[in-house]
């Protein structure tokens, strides 16, 4: 059986080893994130998920890569493949893309900075924020516009530094892992 790598650059694929280092890493010592900050950390990376979500079909909307805009939002499942896109996107635009990127980065790790707490737990929120925030972003556009279609539907995960490309099972399977290792460290942290 061959294993080949599943994102592209190929240093992508070593995003499969964030939920691996958050566990082993964070697992014997104390971690200091209590439940009622996960929750208002998860609730606000839930609402900018959908945000996020809403700001891609505008996108392709005002482009005209909406298929029977201003139809059914559904229609654009019929749609070039999400690698494709790019390609199709105004220059202006996919520069207001990187740069709206960018600030989703410096919104997660605001949100993480707010946590009175180590380095290490401010690392741990902004994973948390990211995870939640990935997973309900592609939940928000398959509610929505009904893509993806199905989970080995390629997609352009980043622009910075240079365009990301997976399957959405990819980015979603590292974001549950991630939650997962979160809370299983933050649970053994409190039994010892």
């Amino acid at each position: 059986m061959k294993i080949g790598l599943v994102a592209e650059p190929w240093w992508v694929n070593l995003a499969v080893l964030v939920p691996v280092a958050v566990y082993f890493y964070c697992r014997r010592s104390a971690i200091r994130i209590t439940a009622k900050q996960l929750v208002v950390v998860g609730v606000f990376a839930t609402a900018f998920g959908l945000v996020e979500a809403c700001v891609v079909v505008y996108l392709r909307a005002a482009t005209g890569l909406l298929p029977g805009y201003p139809g059914t939002l559904s229609d654009v499942a019929r749609l070039a493949p999400q690698t494709q896109l790019l390609g199709e996107l105004p220059r202006s635009l996919v520069s207001l893309e990187v740069m709206r990127e960018a600030a989703t980065m410096v919104m997660l790790v605001s949100t993480a900075l707010l946590v009175p707490a180590s380095g290490k737990n401010r690392v741990l929120v902004f994973l948390w924020a990211f995870a939640i925030w990935d997973i309900v972003y592609y939940a928000g556009l398959w509610a929505t516009i009904r893509w993806p279609q199905s989970v080995r539907d390629m997609d352009v995960l980043f622009l910075i530094p240079e365009p990301w490309l997976a399957p959405v099972w990819f980015p979603v399977l590292v974001s549950a892992l991630t939650l997962v290792a979160i809370l299983l460290t933050r649970t053994t942290a409190a039994k010892a």
